[in-house]
């Protein structure tokens, strides 16, 4: 496509094409001096934009950026800056032999006197001004701080001084005394010794050495709590068997065993039959029947009869009566109306009727007083009586503390309740006479030593009562019955 055909159309020129002084090569360039000119309101936003863009716009701007520029880097307009400034004067080879025949003391001096360049890089050579923050010349409550240096201003007229100033001048005059730290464990001075000599403190016996030394080589155990050294139950840990249990015991000692575990199966089988009671159902006799029901049905209604009858009779002679009620109840509104009335009339009192209960106030709170002291008065004739009820008073609370006292020792020995579950006593080991041997060797075990010692826990509180868990199943049993087997039966 041809060049003239392509820019044909003029919105397709670029608005700085337009915008520039040169006739423009295409044939449909119009010059620009014949262009008309855009007219618009300069005092809108709209307007300054269009008047940056134009080209003395442009050249303003880029002359102000370009003044700007060269004050924050040169300190001012390079025109405007002398010569010796901006050039310097080349002397040639004098000054190198000058610096040549320096000495280095003289080179010295004058490198400390010659800014580094770092410093000469950092140097603020900018004419503008920073921008000045306002925040950081506000001082917080100034006003207040004002006030208060006029207060002091003028109590300082007057001799008084601050409280700051105050201590200060006490710690001049008392300065206090530094505190000697004391040093780390590690650094304490210690004497040396021989590892491998004969008296190293290592070989010492532990009593009488340095808390510190036994501690750092785990040689001290750890203090134990005082709890921990008392014994949760005071009875044995292994209860001495009964003679009666023994393989060959005597007679009595056999016969006092069973008997013991007689009266054990005994009590129990009294709680078992109390349980039976309990939960039986009523008996033939005690069974409830018609007529026992019907008769519960009506306990208290033929009272109930009585008295409404006995009412009946009063509602028959009732109409002397209500008009005797009546008439009294008329009377006495009247009465009560008249009451308020007259309480109305009298309610204010009179100034000799006040003093009077003024003076009958006063009386009785004399009275009261002197009938209080006359009390103590009497009080000391009764210390003998008083001395008499507090020693009773004493031996009574001796007595509840030694009655509590032999309770707990009483309760020491016995398994506490740590659980949900009482504490059972095992069975008694015990044979029959038919079943006693004369040898260890025909001898039937009995017990079981590891249920033995789990009840020995129990029974000092050491574990509680505990029962064996209970399986329960979480899905059903699904019974199938295969063909096969099916087959076979029938």
């Amino acid at each position: 496509m041809a060049a003239g055909s392509s820019g044909g159309d003029g919105k397709l020129r670029s608005k700085s094409e337009a915008d520039s002084g040169f006739l423009g090569l295409r044939p449909t360039s119009v010059d620009p001096a014949l262009r008309r000119r855009r007219r618009g309101p300069r005092n809108k936003k709209r307007g300054w934009r269009r008047l940056a863009q134009e080209p003395l716009g442009l050249e303003v701007d880029q002359f102000l950026e370009d003044v700007r520029l060269q004050e924050r880097t040169s300190g001012g307009l390079v025109s405007e800056a002398p010569d010796e400034k901006l050039f310097f004067l080349d002397t040639g080879s004098k000054d190198r032999e000058l610096n040549k025949k320096r000495t280095k003391g003289q080179k010295r001096s004058l490198l400390l006197k010659k800014p580094l360049r770092i410093d000469l890089i950092l140097e603020n050579t900018s004419k503008i001004p920073a921008p000045k923050d306002i925040l950081a010349h506000q001082v917080p409550n100034a006003r207040k701080l004002k006030r208060k240096e006029q207060l002091w201003e003028k109590l300082a007229k007057q001799g008084e001084v601050p409280r700051d100033v105050r201590r200060a001048q006490a710690r001049l005059l008392n300065p206090p005394v530094a505190k000697a730290k004391p040093g780390p464990q590690d650094t304490v001075e210690r004497p040396f010794y021989d590892l491998w000599a004969k008296n190293n403190p290592l070989e010492r016996p532990l009593a009488g050495q340095d808390t510190f030394f036994l501690e750092q080589t785990k040689k001290k155990g750890v203090k134990r709590p005082p709890h921990l050294h008392t014994k949760p139950s005071q009875a044995p840990a292994v209860e001495v068997t009964p003679a009666g249990a023994s393989y060959n015991p005597t007679f009595e000692d056999h016969q006092n065993l069973l008997w013991e575990a007689h009266e054990v199966e005994l009590q129990r089988q009294k709680e078992a039959e109390k349980l039976e009671r309990q939960l039986a159902l009523p008996t033939a006799e005690q069974v409830a029947t018609q007529e026992s029901t019907f008769r519960e049905m009506c306990q208290g209604l033929l009272e109930d009869s009585d008295e409404e009858g006995e009412l009946g009779e009063g509602q028959d002679k009732g109409p002397e009566a209500a008009g005797d009620q009546i008439g009294g109840d008329q009377t006495g509104g009247a009465k009560a109306s008249a009451m308020p009335a007259r309480l109305a009339a009298v309610e204010k009192k009179t100034e000799r009727q006040r003093q009077k209960e003024k003076a009958a106030r006063m009386l009785r709170v004399q009275q009261a007083a002197v009938r209080a002291a006359r009390l103590r008065h009497q009080e000391l004739f009764r210390l003998r009586g008083i001395k008499a009820q507090v020693a009773q008073r004493l031996a009574e609370l001796a007595r509840r503390r030694e009655r509590r006292r032999a309770q707990r020792l009483a309760e020491a020995d016995r398994p506490r309740r740590l659980g949900r579950l009482k504490y059972q006593a095992p069975d008694i080991d015990v044979q029959l006479s038919s079943e006693l041997s004369g040898s260890l060797r025909t001898l039937k075990p009995e017990g079981n030593i590891l249920h033995d010692r789990f009840k020995s826990f129990q029974r000092r509180n050491m574990i509680e009562p505990r029962e064996r868990a209970k399986f329960k199943r979480k899905y059903k049993v699904k019974l199938v019955e295969k063909r096969a087997f099916r087959e076979i039966q029938l």
